[in-house]
């Protein structure tokens, strides 16, 4: 087995909660005197963390306190919208057959990551899921990595990251460990191309169909 384990990203690679996230936008822009965002507008911009996504849109000051409206609306919609991306439970369930470790590693907070994998099913597959607030780091710092790499005892090299941006790649470059993107996300697959991706797939069926050949 080449990859044993694998790590998953949440928006835009195993779920889409980009209509939560727009939503959450709508809702607290205008009350920081913002028009209210497009959905590509939001989908541009995250990935790197909420505060760096607000930051796109209000100056540095306001962040915090809208961070802080945005957090607490989308508790309250958080299940109504998301939705597995196709062929992500059937690539979990694969993936943990063969004896792979999984584990969520993502930009989503820890309290929000949780609820949506056991609201999809994807729970009783993972044996970790590493959000925001679980650690003081967040993607792309290697300390992150470092941590998530050593609580699941796994070696870089048997490693492997899929995720669906820039900031993937170089979380996982930076842990020493490959990334495979899909372009069901953020970026384009050109994008994905320059950024050094180990592998740019349309999603995640095809992910599947290319693992099979490395465990």
């Amino acid at each position: 087995m080449t990859y044993r384990t694998i790590l998953f990203d949440m928006d835009g690679t195993l779920v889409d909660a980009f209509t939560t996230l727009h939503r959450a936008y709508q809702h607290t822009l205008p009350q920081f005197g913002r028009p209210e965002p497009t959905m590509k507008q939001v989908r541009d911009v995250i990935g790197g963390g909420g505060s760096s996504a607000m930051a796109h849109f209000l100056p540095d000051d306001l962040v915090p306190a809208a961070l802080a409206v945005h957090v607490a609306y989308t508790k309250t919609i958080l299940l109504e919208d998301v939705k597995a991306m196709p062929g992500a439970l059937e690539l979990l369930e694969y993936a943990h057959a063969r004896g792979a470790t999984l584990a969520v590693y993502t930009n989503k907070g820890g309290e929000m990551s949780r609820p949506i994998c056991d609201h999809l099913g994807f729970t009783p597959y993972l044996t970790a899921n590493y959000g925001v607030g679980d650690t003081p780091w967040i993607k792309p710092q290697p300390e992150f990595a470092a941590h998530v790499l050593g609580e699941l005892k796994a070696d870089p090299n048997s490693t492997l990251l899929i995720g669906d941006s820039t900031f993937d790649i170089e979380s996982a470059h930076n842990g020493g460990f490959a990334c495979w993107c899909v372009t069901t996300g953020t970026h384009t697959e050109a994008e994905l191309v320059a950024a050094n991706a180990d592998r740019v797939l349309p999603n995640l069926a095809a992910v599947q169909v290319a693992l099979a050949t490395e465990m």
